[in-house]
């Protein structure tokens, strides 16, 4: 980078610098010297113009300057004839560099900004040596937004402990509304008794058997097994009686609130719903599939109906007969292959996909 200020009749070369531009300033460092800078304010820029490279010569930007003010601190010379200085880049940039410089020529922001918040320069034994706004300013902002995500992070944690020690007061709520209720049987009907409980179970504070209130173990898992009963029955039977283990899992943990299920506690309780004569029963299909299903969950039953759907539409996929009937596509495609081992149903598995057909060696027989 060259600066060529034209003083005293005299052009006066300043080669080899760094030119530096802040939102109040043009500023050029000497790259040999550090304690050699020229700066000069942008409001007594007049305007700018390109000068396009010749032979032998570089691509400049001329920078035309109002007269210089009484009160205008010391520089390399005091006064001067011309009114411009030219800037020529001998590495490129000079695009780039107009295109920032008209920017700021354009939005005046020096107008509106301190001008201490620039530019510091040091008068002390490293003087000249500066700090441009945008670095300031990018580590000020860098600062802020730490800070800033520091302050939410512990109003999180904050916000956090205060909705367990609430959800701790709901739970004692709830068991004191729920021995309230049965003391007065014959207050409250069965109706609105029903109704309340489902409320507690969709706010997911019911009381949760924990580890810490039936210990660990055996009989930790037949209190958890009584109660995924008492749980699970009503929606087992708006979903025709039976359910996978996932949905199970996941419909468990949201009425636990924080008391959260682990999937091998889940199993464990699920093995024994038959040992503890319960309305339920763990199934497990020849695929690997668990699910849970009522034991009043008739298997012939399941396979006709399965039957008669797929006769009604000539063949279907899992996929087509779980829209049908509303139920997930596994759970239909374990009562599809269901169905075929049985015989009513045979297959047809192509690059399609697999489709399934009534059996009709069984049918017409």
């Amino acid at each position: 980078m060259e600066l060529a200020v034209p003083a005293l009749l005299l052009q006066v070369k300043f080669d080899t610098g760094v030119l530096l531009l802040s939102t109040h300033r043009l500023i050029w460092r000497d790259l040999k010297n550090h304690e050699c800078c020229i700066a000069i304010p942008l409001s007594q820029i007049v305007f700018i113009e390109e000068q396009a490279a010749g032979i032998g010569k570089s691509a400049k930007i001329v920078v035309h300057l109002h007269p210089a003010p009484s009160n205008k601190e010391p520089g390399p010379f005091q006064s001067s004839k011309y009114s411009y200085i030219k800037l020529s880049f001998k590495e490129h940039g000079q695009i780039e560099f107009y295109r920032r410089l008209s920017e700021e020529m354009r939005q005046r922001r020096w107008e509106n900004m301190p001008v201490s918040q620039t530019i510091q320069i040091n008068r002390g034994p490293q003087a000249g040596r500066i700090r441009a706004v945008g670095i300031v300013g990018i580590e000020r902002k860098l600062e802020e937004k730490r800070k800033e995500t520091d302050k939410n992070i512990s109003e999180a944690f904050e916000d956090l402990s205060k909705l367990m020690e609430k959800a701790k007061e709901m739970v004692e709520l709830s068991k004191s509304i729920a021995n309230k209720i049965k003391d007065k049987q014959g207050d409250i009907t069965e109706d609105e008794t029903i109704r309340f409980k489902s409320y507690l179970l969709s706010m997911g504070i019911a009381n949760p058997v924990t580890r810490e209130t039936h210990g660990s173990g055996t009989h930790y898992h037949m209190q958890l097994a009584k109660q995924l009963a008492g749980i699970l029955q009503a929606p087992l039977e708006e979903r025709g009686g039976i359910m996978s283990l996932t949905e199970v899992y996941c419909l468990v943990n949201r009425a636990r609130g924080l008391e959260l299920l682990s999937p091998e506690d889940l199993v464990n309780a699920c093995k024994m719903l038959v040992a503890l004569k319960l309305p339920l029963r763990l199934r497990l299909f020849d695929s690997g599939v668990m699910v849970i299903e009522l034991q009043s969950h008739n298997e012939e039953e399941m396979v006709a109906s399965a039957l008669e759907t797929v006769s009604e539409k000539g063949s279907l996929t899992a996929e087509e007969f779980a829209k049908l009937v509303g139920m997930s596509v596994l759970l239909a495609k374990e009562r599809l292959l269901l169905a075929e081992k049985m015989g009513h149903l045979c297959r047809d598995d192509s690059v399609e996909g697999l489709r399934f057909y009534p059996n009709l060696f069984m049918t017409q027989s």
